[in-house]
């Protein structure tokens, strides 16, 4: 993608947390926002939640990421908000280069867990200009507040999913 091509980019903010109660063979959810503000300087915004019925807190944190990246219909420059440690640090540390190098095997040898959900993000994004940004965890921001609330109350729902690849492997 040329500069120019780059340019011409929307930006968007992605916010994301993923819950699990009983962690980690309880029911999930993830939560996530979409924020886009317009030529107009309008903004948008749009709510992705969905629970699981057992799973795990890290595969909900990456499924809330996927599920914003997944949404968008058109490449973006994506920021990627999540309190998240496991899915920033894939990025900003250079985890996910290295495991991919490994054959999805760690430093240690072990192999890489939620390797499905790693290689679904890693498409979900292919499109996008994709960076990850930390925030603390249920420290009064906004937007890390809300996804937490529909994460949670998306794990404590009547209609959960199943995570085929998590309750396989159980």
């Amino acid at each position: 993608m040329t500069n120019k091509e780059a340019r011409k980019l929307s930006d968007v903010t992605l916010y994301s947390d993923g819950a699990a109660k009983s962690n980690p063979e309880g029911p999930g959810g993830y939560g996530t926002i979409l924020e886009f503000v317009d030529k107009k300087g309008n903004l948008h915004k749009k709510e992705l939640s969905a629970g699981y019925r057992r799973t795990t807190n890290n595969r909900m944190e990456l499924m809330g990421v996927i599920a914003g990246l997944e949404a968008l219909t058109r490449p973006c420059k994506v920021r990627v908000v999540t309190d998240s440690q496991y899915v920033v640090n894939a990025f900003k540390k250079n985890w996910i280069s290295s495991w991919q190098k490994k054959d999805w095997k760690k430093s240690d040898k072990k192999p890489v867990k939620n390797v499905d959900l790693w290689k679904r993000l890693l498409k979900a994004g292919e499109q996008h200009q994709v960076t990850y940004e930390w925030v603390k965890g249920h420290d009064g921001h906004p937007q890390n507040e809300r996804c937490d609330e529909l994460a949670s109350d998306a794990a404590l729902g009547s209609r959960l999913l199943v995570d085929k690849v998590h309750e396989r492997g159980s």
